[in-house]
């Protein structure tokens, strides 16, 4: 089995387990059951038809187990192409005084106008220059990397804050932060930091990216520390990752959904069920 297709199957592998969990809560553990429904609501009932609420009923316990989904992954594809992956994992180091003023003074920046002024734009490049210009007295820091890999072969190491592909302005702030002071340590504990998005629902390329919470924060097509969808999977995980991703999905995909449309719906599937592709 060559590399390529060792992440493919572990990306089914992961993908498949968490969604064999989740029909077997829904099937056997945690059924809908429309007699205890029209009991508990029976207004609901009388009004609403039971399949909208046994959606819901899936609806909650997929999103739970999914929650974790794209860390999973990434741990599982870091691990196999670059040797060790931890999820949550704890940086200690030390940052000077002036630099933790001065990550703060930039954050400030781009959150709040000055009275008279535009609110300042983003610029990643320009405003790390800034903050490594101060110093002052060592203050320990401990910052937690939603992702964190450790080339065994090159010995380098990279952390990333990897989030929804809709992200709110308040943790794309807090994940900017938590880049600023990794970065800022010495001795830097990283040789690279960046904030990542498992994929782009604008499009293929970074340029077609639009939502606008995270742009408050990083200039999203522009700035090297951000990455989006394939950047990121074929960092960790070398060329064609994402594609692989994709590809797993969607097989996935098509099997899971004939599934819960007969299985859980107790319906046929419609004519179109297989028309949505992840892309």
């Amino acid at each position: 089995m060559t590399d390529k297709e060792k992440i493919a199957t572990l990306i089914k592998e992961v993908i498949d387990t968490m969604m064999a969990r989740v029909m077997k809560k829904v099937l056997e553990d945690d059924p809908f059951i429309k007699e205890e429904h029209h009991a508990r609501k029976p207004l609901y009932a009388a009004l609403v038809p039971d399949e909208i609420f046994k959606g819901s009923h899936f609806e909650r316990r997929f999103v739970t187990p999914f929650g974790g989904v794209w860390e999973k992954l990434a741990q599982v594809v870091a691990q196999e192409v670059h040797g060790e992956c931890a999820v949550g994992y704890s940086v200690e180091g030390c940052i000077g005084e002036e630099r933790l003023r001065r990550i703060q003074e930039v954050l400030n920046k781009l959150e709040h106008a000055t009275q008279g002024q535009k609110r300042v734009l983003p610029n990643w490049l320009e405003e790390l220059a800034y903050i490594k210009e101060g110093g002052g007295s060592p203050i320990p820091v401990s910052v937690v990397c939603d992702i964190y890999v450790h080339n065994l072969k090159t010995g380098k190491r990279y952390a990333f804050e990897l989030k929804g592909p809709l992200p709110n302005s308040d943790q794309t702030k807090v994940s900017k932060e938590k880049l600023f002071k990794l970065l800022s340590m010495e001795p830097t504990p990283v040789d690279g930091a960046y904030y990542a998005l498992p994929y782009n629902p604008y499009g293929s390329k970074k340029e077609s990216y639009q939502w606008d919470f995270p742009k408050r924060w990083f200039n999203m097509c522009g700035d090297p520390c951000v990455l989006i969808g394939n950047e990121f999977w074929d960092f960790i995980g070398g060329s064609e990752t994402y594609a692989h991703f994709v590809t797993e999905v969607n097989k996935l995909g098509k099997n899971y959904r004939q599934r819960i449309y007969r299985e859980f719906l107790g319906i046929e599937p419609p004519s179109d069920a297989d028309d949505y592709l992840l892309k």
